[in-house]
């Protein structure tokens, strides 16, 4: 937006002070004039002859010691003014340089803690986040890329074998070109699902978290029973606020991802909610292997699970984007989401949201 030129803050506050210190040394000169008309001086006692020769006298003195004060306060105030706005100069450059694109660069702003200290560690904050974010998103846009191309790729290749042979059986080919394009389609929504809860474009209501977690275990229950995994289900009523259509979706996901990374045969998903004095929480535990902490610290990225890249085309796998789904609508519900080995082999996934308040009666 184009403004009318103007003067600078560095200027305004040089007039300011000269303008002050003017103001303050009239003062004090009326109030000697003022002395000295009465006869009266610090320390001294003598009569004056009349007023006239007095403020003949008085003027000149006056004159210079108001040049002086002017000269002085538009030089000191120029000095002062700017040693009180270098840190704001460092700030103004810093954020010229985030304008062109460059994130990277920090003020880091030295000395004691004051309102500028606290402005250039606030803008330093936001520089770290905002580069991460947009490296985040940059790393996401790379990974979501490759997996959307890979099925298309797919298809293309299966179409021009069906091309090629026309007098063939296609029913095989167009069993693999449905599986395919399942897949496609489990990804898209996928993202749409991620970039739903990324823009927080929802509508909140109050939520009770452990009927959400009933519901995910039994629509969930034949795939466990067909792999052989005993779930158990426990907890507390845990009231939350939120968006019921996510929080279903990153309940069921826990709990899938959950059954499908479990021991092959026998193995045990626990399922529980509780209740804190500010919080609520959904703990989902699962038998399997053992997992390193440096592993767990990669399952919630975008496409990715452990330190491989997801890469199937069978339907009902999976996209990769499980765990970061729960993650990004856990934060877009002001929660926090915790990934922790369990000892015995398996994971340990806590989501914890802020309570909702309490109900109040007439």
């Amino acid at each position: 937006m184009d403004r009318a030129p103007g003067l600078s803050i560095r200027l305004k506050l040089t007039l300011s002070y000269a303008g002050f210190l003017m103001l303050a040394g009239a003062a004090l000169l009326a109030a000697g004039y003022f002395s000295l008309s009465r006869g009266v001086h610090p320390g001294v006692i003598f009569m004056v002859r009349s007023h006239a020769d007095l403020l003949r006298d008085f003027a000149p003195i006056a004159a210079i010691v108001m040049t002086f004060l002017l000269v002085f306060g538009l030089l000191g105030g120029w000095i002062l003014a700017g040693r009180m706005l270098a840190p704001l100069t460092r700030i103004t450059d810093a954020t010229r340089v985030a304008a062109t694109g460059s994130l990277s660069h920090r003020i880091q702003l030295d000395g004691r803690r004051d309102e500028f200290r606290e402005l250039a560690d606030a803008f330093d904050a936001m520089l770290a986040r905002l580069e991460a974010h947009v490296a985040e998103q940059q790393r996401f846009a790379a990974n979501a890329s490759h997996e959307l191309r890979t099925p298309l790729a797919i298809t293309q290749t299966l179409l021009e074998v069906a091309r090629n042979d026309l007098n063939g059986d296609n029913g095989e080919l167009v069993d693999r070109l449905h599986a395919v394009n399942t897949r496609a389609i489990d990804l898209t929504e996928a993202l749409l699902l991620l970039s739903r809860a990324d823009q927080h474009a929802f509508t909140r209501e109050r939520i009770d978290l452990s009927l959400l977690a009933e519901e995910a275990t039994e629509t969930l229950l034949p795939l466990a029973e067909e792999r052989g995994i005993t779930m158990e289900t426990s907890g507390d009523i845990t009231p939350t606020v939120g968006s019921h259509a996510l929080l279903l979706q990153l309940t069921t996901n826990v709990v899938h991802n959950a059954i499908v990374h479990n021991r092959p045969e026998q193995g045990t998903v626990w399922v529980t909610t509780s209740v804190h004095p500010k919080s609520v929480a959904l703990t989902v535990e699962n038998t399997g292997e053992e997992l390193t902490p440096q592993l767990v610290a990669t399952l919630a990225e975008p496409f990715l699970r452990g330190t491989k890249r997801v890469r199937t085309d069978h339907p009902g796998v999976g996209v990769g984007l499980g765990l970061a789904i729960v993650k990004s609508i856990t934060q877009a519900h002001d929660g926090t989401l915790t990934l922790t080995p369990r000892p015995a082999g398996g994971l340990r996934v806590t989501v914890q949201l802020p309570a909702a308040a309490p109900h109040t009666g007439r």
